[in-house]
C-alpha cells in the first residue's frame, strides 16, 4: 500500500499500540496536503457544494482521536447532526477498518475510542446551556469542528469558543465548514479580511489558515454529480456553489431590514409561522412580534429554526419550547402535516395561498421596518440574497428566484392576519 502519512501511532490506555497504513488514494490530495497536518487554531474550509469538506473533516478527525484528541463537533441545530457530519464520521471509521475501536452511542450522540477513551461530542448550538457543559471523560477538548457555520453566528461562535480551555499537549483548534455565502457575512468580516486573496486556494497567517475546494478538487464524484454542478442556471448559485465565491448580488428583494439587539421576550404578542420540509430542503419556523403603534409598522424577527430531514415528530419537539400553546400558521401544501401536527399538540392551522398570495407577501414584507435579533442567522442569510430573476441582459424581472426563501415563506405565513387587513398595491392590482 502506498504510505500516507507517518503511520499513525496511538499510544493505548492498555499500554499497547496500534499501527495504521492507510492508501493515499482514500484522501483527495488538497486536502491531504492542507488540512490532515495543520495545526493553526482558527481553520476555514470553504467552497462549493460536493467538494469533499465534510467527508475529509471525517477522516482527520477519526485519525486524530486515535492519537488522543477529543472533539466537539457543532452544528446550529442538534436535530440535523444525525444525518449528516455523524454519519460520516461513522463512514470514516467504516472506511478506515477502525470501527472495532470504537464506541458509537447514537442515541445521545458520543463515540468513544475504547482504546483511549478520547470521544467525540456532537452538539447543536440551538442549547446554549448544555454547550456550557459539555466535556469529555479524559482530557479536555483539544477541537471544536463547526460544520455549515453561515447557519451560525457569531455571538454564538465567540462562546463556543471559551469551550477550548486547559492543559493538553496537543495544540487546540477551532475549525469551520460551509458554503459562502456573501462577503457580509460575519464569516468574511471576522476572519477574510487582510488575509484572503481571490487568487490563491491557500493563505495562512496569524494562526488561521483558509482553504477553497470546489466539486473539482473532490476525486470521490461521479459523472452525474460533475454534471449536476456544472449545469447550475442561477447565476448566484453557479458562483457560490459551483465555483465556491463569496456571492455578489444586484437584484436583492429586501432592503428594509436591520440586525439588531432586543429583548426577544419584552413583546406581549407573538406571531409564528412554519414552512415544511421537503428532501434537502429545510423545515423552517419562525416567530416574530409587531409593534403596530409605529406608524410605519416594525417587524421583529425574535426566533427562526431550520432543519433537515426532520420528521414531523421531530419537527413538533424542535418548535414546541418556544410556540407552546400559540397559533402557528403552516404552509398549506401539506394538510397531512398540519394534522399531525395537531396530533403532536400543536397548534397549527393551514395558511391561506391563492393566486399573487407571493407577491402580496413580499409587498407587505416591503412596507415593514425589519428588526433581526442577532440570533436569527438563517433568516439574515435569506434576507441577504432572496432576490428578482433577471433576463439575459440582466434585466430584473419582477419575479422572485425560488431558492432562500423557507423563513421568508414561514414569515409570511405568520402575518397572514396582519396582511388581511392592509392593501398592498401589486401589478396584479389591489388585494
Amino acid at each position: 500500500m502506498e504510505k500516507l502519512i507517518q503511520p499513525l501511532k496511538s499510544t493505548l490506555c492498555l499500554m499497547t499500540m496500534i499501527e495504521l497504513n492507510i492508501s493515499s488514494k482514500c484522501f483527495n490530495p488538497i486536502y491531504l496536503e492542507h488540512m490532515m497536518n495543520n495545526q493553526n487554531r482558527k481553520q476555514h474550509y470553504f467552497g462549493g457544494s460536493s467538494s469533499g469538506k465534510s467527508f475529509s473533516l471525517a477522516q482527520r478527525t477519526v485519525l486524530d482521536v486515535l492519537e488522543g484528541r477529543n472533539y466537539l463537533i457543532c452544528r446550529n441545530v442538534a436535530t440535523t447532526i444525525k444525518r449528516s457530519v455523524f454519519n460520516e464520521i461513522v463512514k470514516a471509521m467504516n472506511n478506515f477498518k477502525v470501527r472495532k475501536y470504537f464506541d458509537v452511542n447514537k442515541s445521545d450522540f458520543v463515540i468513544t475510542c475504547t482504546l483511549n477513551q478520547s470521544q467525540i461530542l456532537f452538539t447543536g448550538l440551538d442549547d446554549t446551556e448544555k454547550v456550557k457543559s459539555i466535556t469529555p471523560i479524559k482530557g479536555v477538548l483539544t477541537d471544536i469542528w463547526v460544520e455549515e457555520a453561515t447557519e451560525c453566528n457569531l455571538k454564538s461562535i465567540k462562546q463556543l469558543e471559551k469551550r477550548l480551555r486547559g492543559r493538553s499537549k496537543f495544540k487546540k483548534r477551532m475549525t469551520f465548514s460551509y458554503n459562502p455565502v456573501l462577503k457580509t457575512s460575519w464569516l468574511y468580516t471576522e476572519y477574510f479580511n487582510g488575509l484572503w486573496q481571490d487568487d490563491k486556494q491557500y493563505v495562512e497567517g496569524n494562526d488561521v489558515s483558509i482553504l477553497k475546494t470546489t466539486y473539482k478538487d473532490n476525486l470521490f464524484l461521479s459523472q452525474d454529480d460533475v454534471d449536476g454542478m456544472e449545469n447550475e442556471t442561477d447565476p448566484y448559485h453557479y458562483e457560490v456553489y459551483t465555483l465556491g465565491n463569496w456571492g455578489v448580488l444586484g437584484a436583492v428583494i429586501f432592503k428594509n431590514w436591520k440586525v439588531k439587539e432586543f429583548d426577544k421576550e419584552a413583546f406581549e404578542k407573538y406571531r409564528h409561522g412554519n414552512d415544511w420540509g421537503f428532501s434537502d430542503d429545510p423545515f423552517a419556523y419562525v416567530r416574530v412580534s409587531v409593534d403596530e403603534l409605529k406608524k410605519k409598522k416594525k417587524l421583529y424577527i425574535c426566533d427562526d429554526l431550520q432543519a433537515t430531514n426532520l420528521s414531523n415528530e421531530e419537527a413538533a419537539e424542535l418548535i414546541r419550547p418556544i410556540v407552546a400553546s400559540s397559533l402557528i400558521t403552516s404552509d398549506s401544501a401539506e394538510p397531512k402535516s398540519i394534522e399531525k401536527f395537531k396530533e403532536l399538540r400543536i397548534n397549527a392551522k393551514a395558511a391561506k395561498k391563492g393566486p399573487g398570495s407571493l407577491e402580496f407577501g413580499i409587498k407587505f414584507l416591503q412596507s415593514l421596518e425589519i428588526i433581526v435579533h442577532p440570533s436569527c442567522q438563517n433568516i439574515i442569510n435569506e434576507l441577504s440574497v432572496y432576490r428578482f430573476k433577471e433576463d439575459k441582459s440582466g434585466n430584473v424581472l419582477p419575479i422572485p428566484v425560488d431558492k432562500d426563501n423557507h423563513g421568508i415563506d414561514a414569515l409570511r405565513y405568520a402575518l397572514e392576519s396582519d396582511m388581511v387587513e392592509r392593501k398592498v398595491r401589486t401589478r396584479k392590482g389591489l388585494y
